[in-house]
């Protein structure tokens, strides 16, 4: 039964009104300044056993299958890579501009995949997958995808980007 306003907002608003709340300008300064890019680079690396837990609750039909690699969830790409780039950029051998583009692109990844399995979930403005509809946020321990680690892989993206513009733009050195 569909609830309106839909329960996974329940989910989502937590998590993403705290990201609102620290990325504003009192707040900003100090999430920057206490910012390891290298331990946030690395964290990334969280995404590909994610990416395998959902292609097999598609193979379970708990998730459609655009909600995988094999469909439209091209963010595993971000899992595989960011062990990676995190080696390179401890190793000090990618620019600050490389390390941003990094982060953009899979900002675009991660969002690309939310917003389709949000219109993949069986709620009144469903878009997608109506054969096989999204499920399996809506039990535990998959609601921890949605309401957790989607928000912290979203942030670190956000504060990254933020602060190589800044180090970019003040051409200071990359330290962590």
């Amino acid at each position: 039964m569909s609830t309106i306003p839909p329960r996974f907002i329940l989910v989502l608003l937590p998590l993403t009104l705290l990201i609102i709340y620290s990325l504003l300008p009192k707040n900003r300064n100090q999430v920057l300044e206490s910012r390891n890019m290298k331990l946030s680079t690395f964290l990334h690396s969280v995404r590909t056993p994610v990416e395998l837990v959902l292609y097999y609750l598609f193979i379970y039909k708990m998730v459609p299958q655009l909600a995988t690699f094999e469909g439209r969830n091209f963010d595993i790409l971000s899992g595989i890579t960011a062990p990676i780039i995190g080696f390179l950029y401890l190793k000090s051998k990618i620019s600050k501009k490389v390390l941003l583009i990094w982060n953009v692109v899979c900002l675009g990844l991660v969002l690309f995949i939310l917003f389709n399995g949000i219109l993949s979930t069986e709620i009144f403005f469903q878009q997608f997958a109506f054969d096989q509809p999204n499920k399996a946020m809506k039990y535990f321990p998959f609601i921890l995808l949605p309401a957790v680690v989607v928000p912290i892989v979203i942030y670190t993206h956000i504060v990254d980007i933020i602060k190589l513009k800044l180090l970019i733009a003040s051409k200071e050195p990359l330290q962590n």
